[in-house]
């Protein structure tokens, strides 16, 4: 079947890293890239950098991170602050017997390969941000922020907050709830309209797919690859993924005695259509990362940019990384 050709064209195997068993997928060989999916995500949303990298003489490293796929998800909220989601990386790194590694990230896991180069800096090389830019410790807690921000409206993130509510919501259907996840830029509530909010926020009332489309999932994805991904979390659901997002609070106070500042070379890879994470955070970021050397704005993707436009993804990388085969 096409599906199984398709996760067999990979490596696959398992390692033990910071208390958990993580799935890990491979391709190529050569100075290691390390990918970091985000939410709803796998290491299958990386399948076309894979190929790309690998075929580049590179070794593509993506695992199922933390909660995810067939990666352990561990049970307590504080399992999944930004400190445990860097350490299993960096035991990840350990026990295939790497020293270093480029990190990339998309959506969270852009703030784990941000977090990583500033918990962990002798292990990160160099980093890529998709779509994630790096954004400096906020002056108050992040849900602190958000509520007021919200002024009562509702909001996905403090919507994820209280354990149970969305798993419920997004597990009644799961196939439908990824179809309303994995939408291109225009079929997004909101998503061209600059002036009207993304349809993750608005009005209070509701939970999050009364704000996404029941439609056909994002041409972007054969149904081969949607495939991939709903049976991944008919089998886990999405406790593992959302936890990520109820400790987002914890993970700012333990963040109070790191320095904000990226000093390894960094590339940030933007999406013109992005209806959340919008290419103007990237706004200032050279204040942080000092030795940002590009931001490259991807035309006419939205949030799924490195499976929308995979080949433009990867040609930035690529030239981003080009000296370090010489």
């Amino acid at each position: 079947m096409e599906v199984a050709r398709h996760m067999s064209e990979f490596t696959h195997h398992y390692v033990n890293t910071n208390g958990i068993r993580m799935h890990v997928a491979e391709a190529g060989e050569g100075y290691p890239i390390v990918m970091c999916h985000g939410f709803p995500e796998l290491w299958y949303s990386w399948r076309h950098q894979m190929r790309a990298f690998a075929a580049a003489g590179f070794r593509a490293i993506a695992p199922d991170q933390r909660g995810y796929g067939e990666t352990d998800a561990q049970v307590p909220l504080e399992a999944y602050t930004q400190r445990q989601l860097v350490a299993d990386i960096v035991a990840m790194l350990d026990a295939l017997g790497l020293v270093k590694c480029v990190i990339v990230g998309h959506d969270w896991g852009g703030a784990v390969a941000w977090n990583a180069a500033l918990i962990a800096p002798e292990r990160i090389e160099r980093v890529v941000g998709i779509n994630t830019p790096f954004l400096p410790r906020t002056p108050v807690k992040p849900t602190e922020l958000m509520k007021a921000m919200a002024q009562g409206q509702f909001h996905y993130i403090l919507y994820f907050q209280e354990p149970g509510v969305a798993e419920a919501e997004l597990e009644r259907d799961v196939r439908r709830s990824l179809r309303g996840f994995y939408q291109t830029a225009e079929d997004l509530l909101g998503a061209l309209d600059q002036s009207a909010p993304p349809g993750l926020f608005g009005p209070a009332g509701g939970g999050i797919l009364d704000r996404l489309p029941d439609r056909p999932h994002g041409k972007f994805l054969s149904s081969e690859d949607f495939e991939v991904f709903a049976r991944a979390f008919e089998r886990t659901g999405f406790r593992g993924g959302l936890n990520w997002y109820r400790c987002i609070d914890q993970s700012w106070e333990e963040s109070t005695q790191l320095e904000q500042r990226v000093k390894q070379t960094a590339l940030m890879v933007t999406a013109e259509y992005d209806p959340v994470v919008r290419p103007s955070m990237c706004n200032g970021m050279e204040s942080f990362v000092p030795n940002l050397r590009k931001i490259v704005l991807i035309r006419g993707a939205g949030h799924w940019t490195q499976q929308e436009k995979p080949a433009e993804v990867n040609a930035a990388i690529l030239e981003f990384l080009g000296d370090l085969q010489k």
